[in-house]
């Protein structure tokens, strides 16, 4: 009898992260990743078969001792990352290295820490990234620079594992998050609707699709967007 699949989910302890680890521990045992320890471990506790995945995934270190003790491995979710809009002449280096440390940097290194364990069942890799992917704009150029990189990591890493590892994008427009919250906050948008943008389980029902796919297929990439905004 085979043991229960094990997904890990970066950045699950809010928004999408954590609606994707609640719709896949109905089949899952989840690893629940997020920098705090104490938090991790309540949104561990509330799920039917979970444990914590520790690590700020900025710290190379941290993320390798925390990728260590992982044995099994069949789905591996990116969900982890940070906004920030700003003009590019306003906008100083530090700024570019944060982002792209956490969107990018931190993507790849975890990815090819846990290759070998999804490798060994013929697992997944799923990464969170946006319609920002595919275009930007005044103002977006760094979030979306940081977007289109995973979209070219993503297509890249399809290629060398096709037929080994199944690689999906996902890619959501705006979504009801705290993250977007703060992000319209930063843009001058003070009359927040978030009934007009998408509900967080429904990217995690996007991710269900990909992950219950038949094993001679593989959704490379979805994209959802809000019926009434962009």
């Amino acid at each position: 009898m085979n043991a229960t699949p094990v997904a890990l989910v970066t950045g699950a302890t809010r928004g999408i992260g954590l609606a994707i680890a609640r719709e896949l521990s109905s089949t899952h045992r989840i690893l629940v990743g997020g920098r705090d320890a104490e938090t991790a471990a309540t949104i561990a506790g509330e799920l039917p078969d979970a444990d914590v995945f520790v690590a700020d995934l900025a710290d190379e270190t941290a993320v390798a001792d925390a990728a260590a003790g992982i044995e099994r491995l069949d789905v591996l979710v990116h969900s982890a990352g940070v906004a920030q809009s700003g003009e590019i002449g306003r906008t100083e280096r530090e700024v570019w290295r944060r982002v792209f440390e956490l969107n990018v940097f931190a993507v790849a290194d975890l990815t090819r820490l846990l290759l070998p364990a999804l490798e060994a069942v013929g697992g997944q890799v799923i990464a969170i990234n946006s319609g920002s992917g595919f275009r930007s704009g005044a103002g977006g150029g760094i979030y979306s620079g940081s977007k289109f990189a995973l979209r070219a990591l993503t297509d890249a890493l399809r290629e060398e594992l096709r037929g080994r590892v199944r690689v999906c994008s996902v890619h959501p427009g705006r979504v009801d998050t705290d993250m977007q919250v703060e992000l319209q906050r930063t843009m001058g948008n003070d009359a927040y609707d978030g009934s007009i943008y998408i509900r967080p389980e429904s990217v995690a029902r996007a991710v269900r699709l990909a992950v219950d796919t038949t094993d001679e297929s593989m959704v490379e990439s979805v994209t959802i967007r809000p019926v009434v905004a962009g």
